[in-house]
């Protein structure tokens, strides 16, 4: 997927961006499978890699056998990751520990400049917005105005504020698994709180895009129609 940015630097064209989201580790994902997303994430030779959240269920615990495994993640400028409601659900502290113990970079409400030649891409972080605290302008603020975000956030339906930030290029979301069944043609029946409107793919606002990804893992029931786990690529052009 190549998404052209209005005021991209031309060192940062062509820059690839690798987009993973919720795992939902157990009680239906297995880790095996997570193993392999992983693997084939890094197979891709990403600039970037950024994780959007969900990477438990119900049961905290199971993050000490995930976290150990997205530290394996290799991308050239790093691998950033933000929080999703279930993540909170369970125990943020507990999250939160397990990446920092795996030297795991977790945004929250934060932005962290990337350099490439004589060109910068921000990327920030937001608090899960469901449950959380999330705060654009905090996490924006300073920001120079003709320098790109690359916004992570859980929850794709907040697009429609954070779009009337000129600086937000590109938002990037997952929690709604596109409905994990999908009957041809139709909107899922099943989709989730900030997750109705764009529950999956492609999406624009004015300059500013959202892509919402369907997620690696499954909730509530084992079983996807039409809608397959998803590794998303995306390349930023001029």
């Amino acid at each position: 997927l190549a998404l052209p940015i209005r005021g991209l630097h031309p060192a940062l064209d062509g820059f690839r961006i690798v987009q993973l989201s919720d795992f939902h580790l157990y009680p239906y994902t297995q880790l095996g499978f997570l193993c392999q997303a992983v693997a084939q994430a890094s197979a891709l030779q990403p600039d970037l890699i950024v994780l959007t959240g969900d990477y438990v269920t119900l049961d905290v615990e199971a993050i000490h056998e995930l976290a150990p495994v997205l530290a394996t993640l290799n991308a050239r400028h790093g691998v950033f990751s933000v929080l999703g409601n279930h993540d909170l659900w369970t125990n943020r502290r507990a999250i939160e520990a397990a990446f920092a113990q795996e030297r795991l970079p977790l945004l929250v409400n934060q932005r962290i400049p990337i350099t490439v030649g004589a060109g910068h891409l921000h990327v920030a972080g937001l608090d899960d917005g469901w449950s959380g605290q999330a705060d654009l302008r905090a996490t924006l603020d300073g920001m120079p105005a003709d320098e790109p975000a690359l916004l992570l956030i859980h929850e794709p339906d907040l697009f429609d504020d954070y779009a009337q930030d000129p600086r937000v290029a590109l938002q990037l979301s997952g929690h709604s698994h596109g409905g994990q069944v999908r009957i041809t043609g139709k909107k899922p029946r099943i989709l989730p709180h900030l997750g109705r409107k764009y529950e999956q793919g492609l999406y624009r606002i004015g300059d500013t895009w959202l892509y919402t990804n369907r997620g690696l893992g499954y909730t509530s029931v084992p079983v996807r129609i039409n809608c397959p786990p998803e590794i998303t690529e995306i390349t930023l052009t001029r």
